[in-house]
């Protein structure tokens, strides 16, 4: 799924690069980023960054930039090669199999020959456009998208740890993002009693169709095995009726199924297991139309997948009916146009685990609870890298779910690393309800910038886009690293306030984030303990609810916290990373925009009227109701010395005296008073405006105008409450 209105990883080991050469050519030392230790799935394979390598090629980024190479790349950074130019990878462990991530020009075609300690091998890679380069122009926000691709490549030899692995582009510019080196174990044996697919008549060179095979293996083999032997398989049509069977094959390197769409049934019985095969399909562009999954619809209760790889689909596994009790583990699921996984309604005790996503061209893994909430499931200890139009883990509604020890790294437009929302898409939605547990959790280069809104997405977001969040959200033990925007984001996607509240944050540790810790654009409340943060960009909070007057967002200290007490000063601008506070302008007006509340409105004349620049707008209290009280919060402690009070300018406005008292606080609860009450003449003959004059050292973050008394009419009224820090 996607945010059209709101506001991506895997384990590395540091670079092991020499200055080596090949041949031909200079090979220059590149730097390699940090690694980071982090949760997320135990893998088979072990990663290496292509900038941590040994190249003639160039260097590309580090960027965040939506629309270029080096922002969809894992680290934001990658290598190019022109044809000839070459990246030499140190080996981190041994291995027998290699995969690359990388890209090339759209339209265009070739192969990398890879050389093993300066021999070339007879096989190379293929590396081609044809799954790239995706266009969704009816997403809003989304440009050309999803460069990146995956091949791999079983060596045919043994390479040891500190062996040197190059790949060369031969007819074709290449950029290499990333290589996973990996010990595949041999082909798996037939399981006694099982019914083999080439038994039934399935040609494993891929030449012919095999699907009326596969579907005769299935029937024949109820309650059993349906064996897979090692080979190619093409199926161009799905499987349906699949129930009561399990589906395996020798180890997704060996059995391979060539089908854009594997099994798409509305319903199952269930007890079906889907266990160490490949299904690759051919799918270019994203169609939501069109069912192009690995799995469509229900495996029924009981059911599991595990062992697959899962490639060129749409979607992995879009999972509506009955699915209860589910697991998902040991997969990988690379290069979909699409989410990686999605529990669409009525999952009940899902467990989704260890898995690996790449490349997603949505949410690599979500809950969707629409027709029925998503129920006590749960998505850990999964790593995910590089979803390049939304959000790493997405829970959209949902009962009792639990995010917990996943790894989520470079996210890139309209997504966070994890999302906690409330948006529903389309109705009937079942809002997030019960206790939301998101523990443990790893985010790095996590959160973007929306292209709709031109602002900041966090590394971890709550949303509550179409309703208020209500259910108990708890957030502990939280890394997040180089965010380039924000930690915490809260916030009323769709715009219109709703709030977000009972949520903790215990436990974090952050570090190197663009411009904020704690992103605050949704009335509510968040208690924070034990959060730590060093190299904060701009601010620790930026404290601004939308729309103005909405309400304001209470930050509750809850003790253990550090590095993060400044308050972004101007709501009217975002901050940007890097930039640190603004020095205060003595001329600004501290209030404009500011949340504002009041013990009192009348019908449609809120609170926020008074904080909104226009001085045609205007609060007024309820009637014949003395005291009423305005308070606004200016988001930081600030020294003022100077108030001007307005109503309307129209002469239609007569003249009256409103006795006002000022009043401050630093901690939103208790107040003493700043100036006392006495009576200021409002004339739009003089601008209808009166000045307020406070004494030196007077330092408050929460200004309020407390109104005894109106000559004019029977409430407190103002159309701008213009606080300033010069006299």
């Amino acid at each position: 799924m996607y945010g059209t209105s709101t506001p991506r990883s895997t384990r590395r080991l540091p670079a092991l690069a020499a200055t080596v050469a090949l041949g031909a050519g200079m090979l220059v030392t590149l730097t390699a980023p940090a690694a980071h230790a982090a949760a997320g799935a135990n893998l088979p394979f072990t990663s290496v960054e292509a900038e941590s390598a040994t190249t003639t090629g160039t260097k590309i980024g580090p960027d965040f930039t939506q629309g270029t190479l080096a922002s969809e790349a894992s680290g934001r950074q990658a290598v190019r090669l022109a044809s000839g130019q070459r990246v030499e990878f140190t080996a981190p462990r041994a291995a027998n199999a290699l995969n690359v991530a990388y890209t090339v020009p759209d339209g265009q075609s070739g192969t990398l020959d890879v050389y093993v300690n300066g021999t070339r091998l007879a096989r190379t890679l293929t590396v081609t456009s044809k799954y790239s380069y995706v266009d969704t122009g009816w997403i809003a926000g989304a440009k050309t998208h999803h460069f990146y691709d995956n091949a791999r490549l079983l060596l045919g030899q043994n390479v040891q740890a500190g062996d040197k692995i190059a790949l060369v582009a031969t007819n074709v510019q290449v950029t290499v993002d990333v290589a996973d080196f990996e010990q595949v174990a041999p082909a798996a044996a037939q399981p006694a009693g099982s019914v083999s697919v080439t038994g039934k008549g399935a040609d494993p060179t891929g030449q012919g169709d095999s699907t009326q095979a596969f579907r005769d293996a299935i029937n024949a083999a109820q309650g059993g095995v349906v064996w897979i032997p090692p080979g190619d398989y093409r199926l161009t049509s799905a499987l349906g009726g699949v129930q009561n069977v399990t589906l395996q094959g020798a180890g997704s390197w060996y059995s391979v199924v060539h089908s854009s769409s594997f099994v798409n049934q509305g319903s199952s019985a269930g007890n079906v297991h889907l266990k160490d095969f490949a299904v690759i399909g051919e799918v270019t562009e994203r169609n939501d139309g069109s069912p192009d999954n690995f799995v469509n619809g229900s495996l029924g209760p009981g059911s599991s997948v595990s062992g697959m790889w899962i490639q060129h689909l749409k979607c992995g596994l879009w999972l509506t009916g009955d699915n209860d009790n589910l697991v998902v583990e040991n997969n990988r699921i690379l290069d979909t146009t699409a989410d990686g996984l999605n529990l669409n309604g009525n999952a009940k005790g899902v467990r989704v685990r260890n898995n690996f996503l790449r490349n997603q061209g949505d949410d690599s893994l979500a809950m969707w609870s629409l027709y029925a909430p998503d129920t006590d499931s749960s998505f850990e200890n999964n790593t995910i890298s590089q979803p390049n139009l939304a959000n790493g883990i997405a829970v959209y509604g949902g009962t009792d779910i639990t995010v917990r020890g996943n790894l989520v790294s470079d996210t890139n437009a309209l997504g966070s690393g994890i999302a906690i929302s409330n948006q529903k898409f389309m109705d009937p939605f079942s809002p997030l309800a019960g206790t939301i547990t998101v523990d443990g959790n790893t985010l790095v280069r996590a959160g973007a910038l929306n292209p709709n809104w031109n602002h900041p997405m966090g590394a971890l977001r709550v949303d509550s886009y179409d309703s208020a969040i209500n259910a108990t959200v708890h957030i502990t033990d939280t890394t997040v690293t180089d965010s380039p925007y924000s930690a915490f984001e809260f916030v009323s996607g769709g715009g219109q306030g709703y709030p977000v509240k009972n949520v903790d944050v215990t436990g974090a540790t952050v570090k190197n984030t663009g411009t904020v810790v704690v992103q605050a654009e949704a009335q509510g409340a968040a208690t924070f303990r034990n959060v730590t943060a060093t190299g904060v960009g701009a601010a620790g909070v930026y404290n601004c609810p939308y729309p103005n007057g909405s309400g304001s967002f209470a930050i509750t200290d809850g003790s253990g916290n550090s590095g993060w007490t400044s308050t972004w000063s101007d709501c009217s601008t975002w901050p940007q990373p890097g930039q640190g506070n603004p020095d205060p302008d003595p001329n600004r007006n501290l209030a404009k925009g500011r949340p504002a509340t009041a013990t009192g409105s009348q019908d449609v004349y809120t609170p926020g009227k008074a904080v909104d620049g226009d001085a045609n707008s205007y609060w007024e209290s309820a009637n014949n109701a003395f005291p009423q009280s305005l308070t606004v919060d200016l988001g930081s402690s600030q020294t003022v010395r100077r108030l001007v009070l307005k109503l309307p300018p129209s002469a239609a406005w007569g003249a009256r005296t409103q006795t006002v008292a000022v009043l401050g606080s630093t901690d939103g609860t208790h107040y003493t008073t700043v100036a006392g009450a006495q009576g200021y003449r409002f004339d739009p003959a003089s601008g209808n405006s009166a000045t307020v004059a406070l004494p030196s050292g007077t330092g408050l973050r929460w200004l309020r105008l407390t109104v005894t008394g109106n000559t004019g009419w029977p409430a407190g009224q103002f159309s701008e409450v213009e606080a300033y820090t010069a006299p």
